[in-house]
């Protein structure tokens, strides 16, 4: 149960909350992804397929990249001043709502509409006009608030020589955050319209870039700040080369311009991001309250050990997001069509994919769950991680991944209302029960408690709101 980096994590995918408002005047819901040509069944097959495939060589290479330059930084910054590298990074991770979930929502938006390059390019020129007022807000906050906020006292440095970089390490990590907050629009934008594989090439290209700047500064010792700056921008530069490259090449009619920018298109994007940004808090609440139960019923000591099973468990979760985030624009534009019987093939298709391929994964991390863990970090304690712990992960993933198509079909037309009531419903249910199942079963009843209470909220839900979504659009 816990949270993976990015769209992959529970709470962007299994949930996968989207809800789409009325779209703008002149817009309509009757065809496919913008700017190409109808897709047969075998042709969307193989998109979906090939994305898929490009997507898991990308995210190989994103978290491949991180771990070989890794030593290299730890060796030339020194434990402080990587400590505390590492720790801005955290609270930049923990700013995900920072886009106020625009990027899914344009991502659902784009899939409903005609195909009309000038109603999406409203709607793209809408997501970054308002994502560009975010990063540039947040930038003149932070030069604002950065030289009075107590940032060696609140890291706790004490290294002379760090403390005084510590103030511009602050702006360089911030500040490539609030940049690439309009900029990773263009990878929303290049999968709505089910260019994957080129989405994926440039975000490969942008982890290796950040490898070879990191290397190539640290082997001519440019200097701590060199180097921290060098890995952090290499990302929004990538995407910027690639918003740039992308629209350079895109019919004139096609392209974004400030010209485009209407308060109707900005006023849907920020109603459905907001309620993207709703659902997606009260989900991740719910699938991230594990460690703070564990460590309040249990101790700190159990929470770690939990911890460490749970990211292991949340390698899983790469693959289903990664698999959802293909298939999401893929279902709008076959149900916008009115394509129920291709939806529904292809659901149960990536049901049945996500139960063998996480089923069998899940299984071999209860089998060989304790060796991995002290390969990984040099001991388990099998004492409080025991196999019902391990069993109850497994199934827990195995729920959430057979149900997240069902739902990614729901995102594909923007229907909410299942999903908010499933989730609420688990929120309230799991959380008790919790809380009760510790108390009386230790730690395996954690994870027991999980999978009893989505199944009795959260499947009933997903499978409520898959066929009304089927309804909606044609058929059955």
């Amino acid at each position: 149960m816990t949270r993976a980096a990015g769209p992959a994590g529970p709470a962007a995918v299994a949930t996968g909350t989207a809800v789409v408002t009325a779209p703008p005047t002149g817009a309509t819901v009757a065809s496919p992804v913008p700017a190409s040509a109808p897709l047969s069944g075998a042709n969307r097959d193989r998109t979906v397929t090939v994305g898929i495939a490009t997507a898991m060589v990308a995210k190989g290479i994103g978290l491949a990249a991180p771990l070989v330059i890794t030593p290299a930084c730890f060796r030339y910054l020194g434990d402080q001043r990587y400590g505390l590298w590492m720790a801005i990074t955290a609270l930049t991770g923990m700013a995900w709502f920072a886009d106020l979930g625009l990027g899914n929502g344009l991502l659902t938006r784009l899939g409903q509409l005609a195909d009309d390059p000038r109603q999406q390019a409203r709607e793209i020129s809408g997501a970054f006009a308002t994502l560009g007022v975010v990063g540039a807000l947040l930038l003149a906050a932070l030069v604002v608030v950065t030289p009075v906020v107590p940032w060696v006292d609140l890291f706790a440095v004490h290294d002379p020589a760090v403390a005084g970089q510590t103030p511009t390490l602050v702006l360089i990590c911030f500040g490539a955050f609030a940049v690439n907050i309009p900029l990773s629009l263009i990878q929303r934008i290049q999968y709505a319209r089910g260019q994957m594989v080129q989405s994926n090439i440039w975000q490969s290209a942008g982890a290796l870039a950040a490898m070879a700047v990191v290397l190539v500064a640290i082997a001519a010792d440019w200097g701590p700040l060199v180097v921290v700056a060098g890995a952090v921008l290499a990302v929004p530069a990538t995407n910027l080369l690639n918003t740039l490259t992308y629209f350079w090449s895109a019919e004139p009619a096609g392209r974004p311009a400030p010209r485009l920018v209407h308060r109707d298109t900005v006023v849907g994007l920020l109603r459905l991001g907001l309620q993207f940004f709703a659902l997606t808090t009260m989900s991740s609440i719910a699938v991230n309250v594990d460690n703070p139960l564990v460590a309040h019923v249990l101790g700190l000591s159990v929470a770690a050990h939990y911890a460490v099973v749970g990211k292991l468990f949340g390698v899983l979760w790469i693959f289903v997001g990664l698999v959802g985030m293909t298939v999401w624009p893929v279902n709008g534009a076959a149900l916008a069509r009115g394509e129920v019987a291709w939806v529904r093939r292809n659901t149960r298709r990536m049901v049945a994919l996500y139960g063998v391929l996480v089923g069998a994964a899940g299984l071999l991390l209860v089998g060989y769950g304790h060796r991995l863990i002290e390969l990984w970090v040099g001991a388990a304690d099998r004492s409080t991680i025991r196999l019902p712990v391990l069993a109850g992960l497994a199934g827990w993933s195995l729920l959430v991944a057979v149900t997240s198509p069902l739902i990614m079909v729901q995102n594909s037309i923007g229907l909410l209302r299942p999903q908010f009531v499933g989730w609420a419903s688990f929120l309230v249910l799991a959380t008790g029960l919790k809380v009760w199942w510790l108390r009386q079963f230790g730690l395996p009843g954690l994870t027991g408690a999980a999978c009893v209470a989505y199944l009795l909220t959260m499947v009933p839900a997903a499978l409520v709101g898959y066929r009304r979504a089927l309804a909606r659009c044609g058929p059955s």
